[in-house]
Formats: C-alpha cells, sequence, structure tokens
C-alpha cells in the first residue's frame, strides 16, 4: 500500500536542516535569554538570529517581530491586544465572516466585553467584498482583520486593497499569513498590513511556535503578564530550540519558494481538474485560480467528508475534511456555509494539500483510490439514492 501525505495545510514535515539548527539548544546550549551571564548569550543570540530571519521572510523590520507559541496565539495577541490598546478611540471591529476561529472566537470574546463586531460577507469564491469594508467602517472602528489566504479553501485575499482603505480611514489593520508566510510571497510594506500572524509549522518549521509582527507606532497590550521578555510584549521564557527552529525554517522557505511554487502548482492543477472528471457531483471550492499553489478543496455531494478521510486513510492517503482546529467537530464548516454551499453539500468537503515531497505519482495514486471510495460511500447514501429515483423518474 502507497502511503501519500496530503495534509500539509494541518502541518508540515520537520525539515532536517531545521531541527540540526535547534539541537544545540535542546543540549549544551541550554542558558536562559534573559540571563545577563554568559550561559545566556548563545539562547540570546539565537532566538535575534532567528528574529532577523523571520523578519526577512515577510520583508519587515526584526524589531517588530514578537514569538509566540503558534499561529492562533499570535491571532488572538493581535485581535485582543490591539483591540485593547485602541479602545479609547472607538470598540467597533470588522473582520471578514470565513476568519479562522483564533480570529472570530477572540472577536467573539471581545463582543463580551462590550465591543461591536461587523462580519463582512464573501462571494461563492471566499473573495472578501473589499467595497463591503469600505462601506463597515464607521468612527468608532479601531480594527480590521481579513486573512491573507483561507486555509480551507485556499483562496487569497485582495490585501493591499483593504489596507489601501483602513490606511486613508486611519483605522488598524491586521492579517492572519499563517497559511500564507513561508508559501508564497509575503511583504508586509507591499501588502501595507499593520500586523501581521505566522506559524512555524506551515512551513516545515517546528509545531508550537509562532510569530506577530507589529509595525512601529502601533500599540498593543500583552497578552499575557509577567516577566518583560518579547521587550515587554509577551511574558514567559522564550522556547529557544523552536524560535531557533522557526529562524531556520524562514530562512529555507525565502530561498526555495518559488521552486516549491513551481512543483507544487501542476500538482495541485492535476486534481483540481482530473478528480471532478473522474468521480461527478463535486465542486471545487475556493477561487479557480487566486489561491495557495498546494491546496486543492472539494465538496462531493451526498456523502460526508469524515467518511471518506478515514476511508482514504485505510489506503494510506492523509488528507483533511475542513479545518484542523475544526476537523473533529463533525460539524460544516462555517466558511463554506458563507461561501453560499447547501449544509448537505458542505458536509461533503476534502481537503488536499500538497508539500514539497509529493509527485505526481502520488496523483496518480490518489486519483486511483479515490473513485471507489466515493462510489461505496454513495452506494450506502440516502440522499444518493433519492437523487438516482429522481434522476429516473425524470426520464
Amino acid at each position: 500500500m502507497e502511503r501519500v501525505y496530503l495534509d500539509n495545510a494541518s502541518t508540515t514535515p520537520l525539515l532536517p536542516e531545521v531541527r540540526e539548527a535547534m539541537l544545540p539548544y535542546l543540549g549544551e546550549i541550554f542558558g536562559n535569554p534573559s540571563s545577563l551571564h554568559d550561559y545566556g548569550d548563545g539562547a540570546r543570540e539565537a532566538m535575534e538570529t532567528a528574529r532577523s530571519q523571520v523578519a526577512q521572510l515577510i520583508g519587515a523590520d526584526a524589531d517588530g517581530v514578537i514569538f509566540t507559541g503558534s499561529g492562533t496565539e499570535s491571532n488572538n495577541f493581535a485581535i485582543k491586544g490591539l483591540a485593547l490598546a485602541q479602545q479609547s478611540k472607538g470598540k467597533h471591529i470588522v473582520i471578514s465572516a470565513i476568519e479562522h476561529f483564533s480570529v472570530m472566537h477572540s472577536a467573539r470574546t471581545l463582543e463580551k466585553l462590550g465591543f461591536e463586531l461587523t462580519l463582512v460577507p464573501v462571494d461563492k469564491y471566499g473573495v472578501v467584498d473589499v467595497d463591503e469594508i469600505g462601506r463597515e467602517i464607521r468612527k468608532d472602528t479601531i480594527l480590521v482583520s481579513v486573512m491573507h489566504a483561507n486555509g480551507e479553501v485556499g483562496t487569497i485575499q485582495p490585501i493591499a486593497e483593504i489596507a489601501k482603505i483602513t490606511k486613508e480611514r486611519g483605522v488598524v489593520f491586521h492579517t492572519d499569513a499563517v497559511a500564507t508566510a513561508g508559501t508564497i510571497p509575503v511583504n508586509v510594506k507591499e501588502l501595507g498590513v499593520d500586523v501581521l500572524s505566522l506559524a512555524g509549522n506551515q512551513f516545515y518549521g517546528p509545531k508550537g511556535v509562532g510569530a506577530l509582527w507589529v509595525r512601529k507606532g502601533i500599540r498593543i497590550l500583552p497578552l499575557l503578564d509577567g516577566g518583560v521578555q518579547e521587550g515587554g510584549r509577551r511574558a514567559g521564557t522564550e522556547n529557544v530550540p523552536a524560535i531557533a527552529g522557526l529562524g531556520k525554517a524562514a530562512e529555507i522557505a525565502a530561498a526555495n519558494m518559488a521552486d516549491r511554487i513551481k512543483r507544487l502548482t501542476p500538482l495541485r492543477d492535476r486534481l483540481l481538474n482530473e478528480l471532478p472528471a473522474k468521480i461527478g457531483h463535486v465542486a471545487v471550492t475556493g477561487h479557480p485560480t487566486q489561491r495557495l499553489p498546494g491546496h486543492a478543496s472539494f465538496c462531493v455531494e451526498f456523502i460526508e467528508g469524515e467518511s471518506m478521510l478515514m476511508l482514504l486513510n485505510m489506503q494510506g492517503v492523509a488528507v483533511s475534511s475542513g479545518s484542523a482546529c475544526t476537523s473533529r467537530a463533525l460539524k460544516a464548516s462555517h466558511v463554506l456555509i458563507a461561501m453560499g454551499l447547501p449544509h448537505e453539500l458542505a458536509q461533503g468537503s476534502l481537503l488536499m494539500s500538497l508539500g514539497k515531497d509529493n509527485t505526481d505519482k502520488d496523483i496518480d495514486y490518489v486519483l486511483d483510490v479515490m473513485p471507489p471510495i466515493v462510489e461505496r460511500l454513495r452506494q450506502m447514501s440516502p440522499l444518493y439514492d433519492k437523487f438516482v429515483k429522481a434522476s429516473k423518474g425524470g426520464k
């Protein structure tokens, strides 16, 4: 049986070079980076090297990079920290309807604290309505947050266009770039954003480490109270091995990005074009062209995504159904519902996210094992049985 990993949107494997970069800080260089004696020097130097490497990946200044424990923490830090810091100016927040739950739930938490939240709709491809964002910004709007690309359907958002509006209106603009940083070119100056989140495990770095970049002059309140680490913005002894790994992964991603995109895009397109042709009654989700290079997402009619996921796993194929953070919830994706898909179709979501090690042989295997799995599940589906009977009755 073949083994094919197509769940890189959930996490990517750790590069050997990244592992090697982490090892010294798990052994001989064990000091606390806040210590003033010699033992802290090596750890502190590793962190500052990593800070520069992350900054170079996103075209930013190193002083603005704050290390966190994950992309989720970065998003929580951004939404809550920015809103609380700006609340003397107003309490209105604008986000898109398809944000990751770490943004969505953070904003909902702020609602309970007296803030007001507006969700901006998306079109059938999952693209945010830029004009609607402009219409929703008010005098008391203090924060706009729109993700750079959606991890479930792969659609890349017009961030630079949104940034022009927020800049004209004097509103802080955050983007969740967890799905894009290290995968496609991300430059904070070109995008025009004020604050950006990223995570290491999305580009072959370690899990459990992320970063938040905050433009100079933007006020943000820390989520964690304690020491003065990260310039007083994120208390707690830093995870030096993971941070060193994040930096190395960022350096490699910047160097290899063009080649990775060139390799992954045709593999993605094979899945997007050939899978619906082989199976039938399959809807491609997300934008047809403005999407992540290794991202192929579908909704398969008449069956549930979790059933396909489990049977594909039995054939050695690892995929996901919706976001990794919601895949065990067995609920229809809020992203797909916001895109206008019927609830029953959204239940059949399937995401195949490619990585640097995938090949045409992997695609051939998936295209071979997938149709019989779908056929088997449809034969057990009352929805499919109803569809077939209706089709015959219409002839």
